[in-house]
């Protein structure tokens, strides 16, 4: 992580601001001055500013706008995984909060809080999820009604939750569901005889996408997205 970021994000302060501490002869990097703004360092290395140490600390919570192509992992063999995108202390201790598959984008929450990813996955709680889906073939006129009355999924003993479906056009559509199994949105698709070519999340619960994330761009959640869940 740059030094400008980590004393932004130990600090509250702007990038700005960070670098004008940092240029003031009073930032210490394991006891030798720093005054580069771009200087690297890591979780293990003391930081110190005005003769004490500043450390982050306090749960961390992000989105990110998932690309095509990364895993939701902290580790993958043969695929980039979407911490690669970020540039943030200790993110061996961070994790996802309801993973996407590796080829579906969209909307990803990363956290180091257990508690509060436990409530966005755990079943009891029927966080729901929005996605836009693209399908190979024409929406037909009863996909609404069968997602609502819940789809029959392979080697499932359930169906699945009451689900809410807005067709966009012949082959597009918005998909709220209320659980999240293995690769459901597009088993769902497949139960009915249709095939996904396309998957992007837009929200979980009522927090969504900003907009103004270009892909592979993250952000902090405000405090009113935290408290959402």
């Amino acid at each position: 992580m740059r030094l400008d970021k980590y004393i932004c994000d130990a600090l509250g302060v702007t990038r700005k601001e960070a670098g004008q501490i940092i240029r003031s002869r009073e930032v210490y990097v394991d006891g030798e001055m720093q005054r580069q703004p771009a200087a690297k360092v890591t979780a293990e290395q003391q930081i110190e500013w005005q003769n004490r140490e500043i450390n982050l600390f306090g749960p961390r919570y992000y989105m990110l706008n998932k690309p095509d192509g990364y895993v939701c992992s902290n580790e993958d063999p043969t695929n980039p995984t979407v911490f690669m995108l970020m540039d943030e202390i200790s993110q061996e201790k961070l994790h996802i909060a309801g993973r996407l598959d590796v080829d579906t984008t969209g909307l990803v929450l990363i956290t180091d809080d257990g508690q509060w990813s436990h409530r966005i996955t755990s079943p009891k709680h029927k966080c729901e999820k929005t996605y836009r889906v693209w399908l190979a073939e024409p929406i037909a006129d009863d996909y609404i009604a069968r997602f609502a009355a819940g789809i029959q999924l392979k080697s499932e003993e359930k169906l699945t939750k009451p689900a809410q479906l807005i067709i966009i056009d012949e082959t597009q559509c918005l998909l709220t569901i209320h659980e999240g199994k293995y690769h459901q949105v597009k088993r769902m698709f497949a139960a009915v005889g249709n095939k996904v070519e396309g998957l992007h999340r837009e929200s979980i619960g009522s927090v969504i996408l900003d907009d103004e994330l270009d892909v592979g761009e993250y952000r902090e959640l405000t405090a009113e997205e935290v408290a959402a869940f």
